[in-house]
């Protein structure tokens, strides 16, 4: 399954919220060398709990990760 989700990184919190049937997610760290992406991919994981994986999007805010 593929999923589109906004991300807001360098964010005071860490958040999962579904606003206007779009998955946003804010993350507290910044978006540098992929540290991000890696994080993302970390709460997405708890998340849904299986494996999830960035599709594209990875040097985006809107990216589509595939479950």
């Amino acid at each position: 399954m593929k999923l589109k989700i906004k991300v807001h990184a360098n964010s005071s919190k860490e958040e999962v919220k579904e606003i206007n049937g779009e998955l946003n997610i804010w993350l507290k760290e910044k978006a540098v060398d992929g540290k991000a992406n890696l994080m993302l991919v970390k709460i997405l994981k708890k998340y849904f709990g299986c494996d999830v994986k960035i599709k594209s999007g990875f040097t985006s805010r809107i990216k589509v990760v595939e479950i």
